[in-house]
Order: structure tokens, then C-alpha cells, then sequence
């Protein structure tokens, strides 16, 4: 049977599958709905790995690989969008995973985030970080709130991602989306740098693909504190877990001083997690919810986190709620079974009278 890149992704977008891999030794294979599923193809080889992974690559690409062993990238495919790539070695072979980015921006209606979320898009200023484990649809919520800035709000909004999937169109906003990278064609070599040089750009928004070092931190803290929204994703578990990460990032000299600049500056954090409907259609998504209140100001700056759960569970008045909640309301609603919903709930004991 003949295989070959396109008609792979073609059918993967097709099925809506999130993802497509190919590795030695099984067919190419899909997640759909969280799980893998085998293709109707035989099982690959090493050569058609990698045959079909640098059908896909410049000569650039390929000298990179051969070299560092692994590399990340995006590609853009005429009918069925952009993916995002990682072409990696195993036990010798060259392997590669790809992320599938639809053409089309959902609206935050459609992903299911609760309306406070807009309300975080439109801040004048701070910072707005969108929380969860990998694969959970952060990058996916953070381009619906570019995209619903992007159609309410006449601004400039400049992103900074690695590698950059969803392509926004300008509405009544312009929209720069720079690239990180080490190609010769990348648009920066790193978040912190793009940071830095995109408060000369004119911004009234910042963007970051991903919060994961000291420099970005605190780049993205200054921005926020100098009248910039600044939105960017981080991987953790939930909106405590956040702050922490945050903190901890810095060395223990700095961190009172973090602690009051992170109190002054944080408008809100969503957290979120895909499930499995228990329809089997598709997944669903739960949300926690927490908003810089006084109140969390207060915890964060006299480093009380482990009062912040208590006001996430009394702050319904400011739109804020556990992830417990959600996962309550979405079992109660029949969206999820009892199962899932106890094995992702933080006190499971809320689950014990239903």
C-alpha cells in the first residue's frame, strides 16, 4: 500500500485526530479523542520513516537533524493547515510526531471556557496565563482569546511562539506572530529576547507560546507591571501549582520581591484539562478558574498559597471555581462518568454522596 505524507495527514485531520506518529515497527498511528489508534497500513519501517518524515524537510532541516538528533518545526499543507513537528531518533531510526493545527480558530463558545474568560482577553493590562498538563488545549485557548481580542478590540498584539500554529488574520487588530528558533529564517532565538525587543514594537499585547524560564518570567512581569496585557501558557497542573512554579523559578534572594511583583501584576489563571465524554464523542474541557482578587493579592504577597483554595471555593461572586467544581458540574451534567471524574478530582471525598 502506498503512503505518503499528505494523504497520512489528510486522513488524520479527516478523523479529527489531535495528533500522527510514525514509529518503527507499528502502522502509523492517531490520538483521537486522548488514545492512540493504528491506521489501516503496515507496520513501518526504518527506511519509510524516514523517507516519509523528510519529504517534509528542507535541506536546513535535515542538516540540523543530522546533527542535534532531534528537532522541533512547523510545516503548512495546502488544504489541511499547519502541524506542528518533532522529528527525533530512536534506537537509531529517525521518528517523527505530528501535532495537527486546524485552519479554523474555535471561539472560546465552542472550546467550552467560561464567559469570565473574555473578560481576562480584554484586561487593559496584567498578566493572563492559561495552565494544564501537555496536550490539554492550552495553545488552542490561547488563540481564541487572540482571536476574540482580535475581533472586539482595535489594538496591536504581537505573539511569540515555537513554533507558531494557529495563523490569526488582521481584524480590527493587527496581529504580528514572531517565531522562535535557531533556523537561519527564525524570527528571534529565544522568548526572553523577543520579549525584551516587543516592548520597542508598539504592543498593547503580548503573547508568549510558553512560560518556562527565569528570563521570560521576568521579562513578562515587567511587561505586565508597564500597562501590557501579557497572556502565555505554562505547564501545571492547576492555578496554585501556577503561582508556585512561578516563584520558585527564582533563586530564594529574589523571591519576596517576585512575590509582591506576581501579587501586583497577576489578573487571572485558567486551568484546564480535556476529558472523555462519556458519549464518546469527543472530549470535553473543565476548567479552574482563579482571578486576582484583593484577597489572592494578599496570599500571594504574605505567601499564604494554601489559603488561596479556600477563596477558589467561596469565589463564585468572582467567577472563580475548582477544578473539583467543574468536574462535579460536568458529571452532574452526564458529560463525563463518575470514574473520570473521581480519578482527576484533587478531594474525591466531593464525589462520595453522588
Amino acid at each position: 500500500m502506498t503512503v505518503d505524507m499528505t494523504s497520512l495527514l489528510a486522513r488524520a485531520l479527516a478523523k479529527g485526530a489531535s495528533d500522527l506518529h510514525l514509529a518503527v515497527g507499528v502502522p502509523p498511528s492517531l490520538r483521537i479523542n486522548g488514545e492512540i489508534i493504528f491506521m489501516d497500513y503496515p507496520a513501518l519501517t526504518g527506511e519509510m520513516t524516514r523517507q516519509l518524515t523528510y519529504s517534509l524537510l528542507s535541506p536546513e532541516h535535515i542538516r540540523r537533524l543530522e546533527k542535534e538528533r532531534e528537532i522541533d518545526l512547523s510545516v503548512f499543507l495546502p488544504g489541511i493547515g499547519r502541524c506542528r513537528v518533532n522529528v527525533y531518533h530512536s534506537r537509531g531510526f529517525v521518528e517523527s510526531a505530528f501535532r495537527i493545527i486546524p485552519l479554523e480558530i474555535r471561539s472560546l463558545e465552542e472550546l467550552g471556557l467560561p464567559e469570565v474568560v473574555k473578560e481576562l482577553a480584554m484586561r487593559p493590562k496584567g498578566l493572563v496565563l492559561v495552565a494544564g498538563p501537555a496536550g490539554m488545549g492550552k495553545t488552542t485557548t490561547l488563540a481564541a482569546m487572540i482571536d476574540f481580542i482580535n475581533e472586539h478590540k482595535r489594538c496591536r498584539i504581537v505573539t511569540i511562539e515555537d513554533p507558531i500554529e494557529y495563523l490569526h488574520q488582521h481584524k480590527k487588530s493587527i496581529v504580528v506572530q514572531r517565531e522562535v528558533g535557531v533556523d537561519p529564517t527564525s524570527d528571534t532565538r529565544s522568548f526572553a529576547s523577543a520579549l525584551r525587543h516587543a516592548l520597542r514594537q508598539d504592543p498593547n499585547i503580548i503573547c508568549v507560546g510558553e512560560m518556562r524560564d527565569l528570563d521570560t518570567f521576568a521579562v513578562a512581569m515587567t511587561a505586565a507591571e508597564t500597562g501590557h496585557l501579557v497572556m502565555g501558557t505554562i505547564h501545571t497542573v492547576n492555578t496554585i501549582h501556577t503561582i508556585t512554579r512561578i516563584i520558585d523559578v527564582f533563586p530564594p534572594y529574589q523571591q519576596a520581591q517576585i512575590r509582591t511583583q506576581l501579587a501586583d501584576c497577576l489578573e487571572g489563571v485558567v486551568a484546564q484539562l480535556l476529558l472523555p465524554r462519556m458519549d464518546g464523542e469527543g472530549r470535553v474541557l473543565a476548567t479552574e478558574v482563579l482571578i486576582a482578587t484583593p484577597a489572592i493579592r494578599r496570599c500571594i504577597r504574605d505567601n499564604k498559597l494554601e489559603q488561596i483554595i479556600t477563596h477558589l471555593q467561596t469565589g463564585a461572586e468572582f467567577h472563580m471555581k475548582t477544578m473539583d467544581i467543574s468536574l462535579r458540574e460536568l458529571y452532574e451534567a452526564g458529560k463525563i462518568d463518575y470514574d473520570t471524574a473521581v480519578s482527576k478530582a484533587q478531594d474525591p471525598r466531593l464525589f462520595k454522596e453522588l
